[in-house]
């Protein structure tokens, strides 16, 4: 059979420049190759065309575009992670918040404080020949060393410390300031503990949430929480050791330390012997044990240390069963900042 088929006109292909002699190439005999003379060999390449402009890969520059504007008029954070993400293809993770016990994701609740702040909280158990008395404290330092309220080691001749992990540890008394309610302990042969945050007093505010940690009642660990109600309370408490301390009649240790605030007596007679500080307000539940225990802001840092707290029906000395009613002192962290290194060199002991 006859092919009629007419022959179409061929198109010369383009040679790229003749390549540099290689003995060690083989000549190859594939069709579409050009052999050359001198034994190198390379393929017909097309000459090179205009660039065709992708009309879809425009759309979608032109789209990240005004996604990015748009992002901008939001919000510069926003914006600033549309440009990270169109230079690298990655967005960056948020990380953990500085200068703070309480991590990112539980800042600012309760329960981030108390899980990041209770293992800083002990009971303190002190006894006497006049009696025993149940508080708490904070530690300050992973050696050990412990603030609480003077008047809950006060005239005391053993000192015992249960720690969140409910071991027990003997203590001693470093130092006392009766005229500002302080005392500092430490536990004996004690390491790897862990210490709290001391904030700024300075920067509390009325109206700030607050939790406080301590041991009412031996109840060791209690967690509640309120705001500040007020700043600057002249709270008056005794001074002298072991007046009103397991003091016959004058005091009872299921209502906690006597104390005087706004010209009457609560919770028994503080004495002739006395001492006022400037006190932080909080209607955080405080109830007898809570002394020397913790008030502490949403960030997990130490505000105050719980000294004293209101209980109806007590101003007489006569036994209270109202509880906490919203009204408990703190000494401001800063009073305690301040006092330290008296405390550590002995203070008034």
């Amino acid at each position: 059979m006859t092919d009629h088929t007419q022959p179409q006109p061929q198109q010369q292909p383009y040679y790229p420049p003749r390549p540099p002699y290689d003995p060690a190439r083989p000549i190859s005999t594939e069709p579409g190759t050009t052999i050359w003379p001198s034994g190198g060999h390379v393929p017909p390449v097309a000459p090179p065309a205009a660039p065709v402009p992708h009309r879809g890969a425009r759309r979608g520059v032109g789209l990240l575009a005004a996604v990015a504007i748009a992002a901008a008029a939001v919000g510069g954070g926003t914006a600033t992670l549309v440009e990270r993400w169109t230079a690298d293809g990655t967005t960056a993770a948020s990380g953990a918040v500085s200068g703070t016990n309480v991590s990112a994701s539980s800042k600012g609740t309760v329960a981030g404080v108390a899980q990041a702040v209770s293992p800083s909280i002990v009971e303190i158990s002190a006894s006497s020949n006049s009696g025993r008395s149940t508080g708490s404290g904070v530690i300050i330092t992973s050696d050990g060393e412990i603030v609480t309220n003077n008047h809950v080691v006060s005239g005391a001749s053993t000192v015992t410390v249960r720690t969140s992990d409910g071991k027990s540890h003997e203590a001693k008394v470093v130092g006392t300031d009766p005229d500002k309610d302080l005392a500092l302990i430490r536990l004996e042969g004690a390491s790897g503990l862990k210490a709290a945050t001391l904030g700024d007093s300075s920067k509390v505010r009325v109206g700030d949430e607050v939790v406080a940690i301590g041991s009412p009642e031996g109840l060791t660990g209690t967690v509640t929480s309120g705001i500040v109600s007020a700043l600057d309370r002249d709270v008056t408490v005794a001074k002298d050791d072991g007046q009103g301390h397991g003091q016959g009649q004058d005091y009872d240790p299921r209502q906690g330390w006597p104390f005087e605030f706004g010209g009457q007596r609560f919770n028994g007679d503080t004495g002739s012997s006395k001492t006022t500080y400037k006190a932080i307000q909080t209607d955080a539940s405080l109830n007898p044990g809570n002394s020397g225990g913790a008030l502490i802001n949403m960030n997990g840092e130490i505000i105050g240390i719980n000294s004293a707290m209101y209980a109806p029906g007590s101003s007489n000395g006569s036994g209270s069963t109202a509880g906490s009613v919203g009204l408990g002192f703190a000494i401001p962290v800063n009073t305690l900042k301040a006092d330290l290194d008296d405390l550590r060199s002995g203070g008034d002991r």
